[in-house]
């Protein structure tokens, strides 16, 4: 099996035809053995949906390499055209790489729509040209193709597809993209990448050179005080939404909300000093979230 950046310099991988369950069987070894992967199928899911979880997270994958793991903007760039193309072509019924093998039966079972696989990519092509925020307004234009799409397509594997839940879906992905950005401030440096409003900045007196060099001051804590609150306020709106689904996909959604929250906790108690320590969540704590979710969980069956 080959990871995206070996698999589009192997002739041979890309030429070949691939048969469905060779296909399947690559997008869950994609989804099950990624350094970053702790849950990408959690086994509060049933198990007749993990298949197809994995099939639209090894597309989120593989547009995330091709963006990321490349290490040329031009050549990622062509890439993720590329990728698009091939997206397109699955969506016609004309699918060669193994990944919408696997994705088009799982789109068309469950009538997911394209826009939110084209956003993504949108959004990980926006990365290789842009790498500063001026304001929330482009933050938040970025989350819309960046997160967003991820929790429709959720709900949509899961039967869900109205507005109501759409809107507070948006809340806790946005929130979510938020914490991973203000956990990762000191690791998107290195990518030249800033996500912080550059008018939240200079509102608390911090340029875009107090960061890079990395100088923890007063200013810089009042900022990142902010823009946690700014997530926090969208986790908690986002929360609104577990009670209107299934109890096991409501108790996965509360833990990725709880893990969120937790980042942010994690920042404050450090002083929202993000810049000389990675805030993280041990595997412990992970652990006594999901015990504390499933506690309160059946108390409130139990209840009910």
């Amino acid at each position: 099996m080959l990871a995206p950046k070996d698999f589009v310099e192997d002739r041979s991988a890309m030429e070949r035809a691939w048969p469905l369950e060779e296909a399947l069987a690559y997008t869950r070894w994609i989804a099950t053995s990624h350094y970053e992967n702790f849950h990408v199928v959690s086994f509060l899911l049933p198990k007749r949906l993990h298949q197809d979880f994995y099939n639209v997270y090894a597309f989120c994958r593989w547009a995330d390499d091709l963006g990321d793991e490349i290490g040329d903007t031009a050549e990622s760039l062509r890439l993720l055209s590329w990728w698009r193309a091939e997206l397109h072509r699955c969506f016609n019924g004309a699918a060669t790489h193994p990944v919408f093998v696997a994705l088009g039966p799982t789109a068309r079972k469950y009538n997911l729509p394209r826009d939110p696989f084209d956003d993504l990519i949108t959004a990980f092509e926006h990365d290789q040209r842009v790498t500063r925020y001026q304001n929330w307004e482009e933050v938040f234009a970025y989350c819309r193709n960046s997160a967003n799409p991820v929790g429709r397509l959720v709900l949509g594997l899961c039967g869900y597809n109205d507005a109501k839940r759409y809107a507070l879906s948006d809340a806790t992905c946005t929130a979510l993209q938020l914490a991973n950005f203000w956990q990762d401030v000191s690791v998107d440096l290195e990518k030249d990448r800033v996500y912080l409003p550059l008018d939240v900045l200079a509102k608390h007196g911090v340029s875009v050179d107090d960061v890079y060099a990395r100088r923890f001051t007063p200013a810089f804590a009042s900022a990142m005080q902010e823009v946690c609150g700014v997530a926090r306020e969208l986790f908690e709106k986002g929360l609104a939404l577990p009670p209107m689904l299934d109890r096991r996909l409501a108790l996965d959604i509360t833990l990725f909300s709880r893990g969120g929250l937790r980042i942010l906790d994690k920042i404050a108690s450090q002083g929202y000093d993000v810049l000389s320590a990675r805030p993280r969540i041990s595997k412990s704590e992970r652990v006594a979230l999901l015990l504390k979710t499933l506690v309160q969980f059946t108390f409130a069956r139990v209840a009910a």
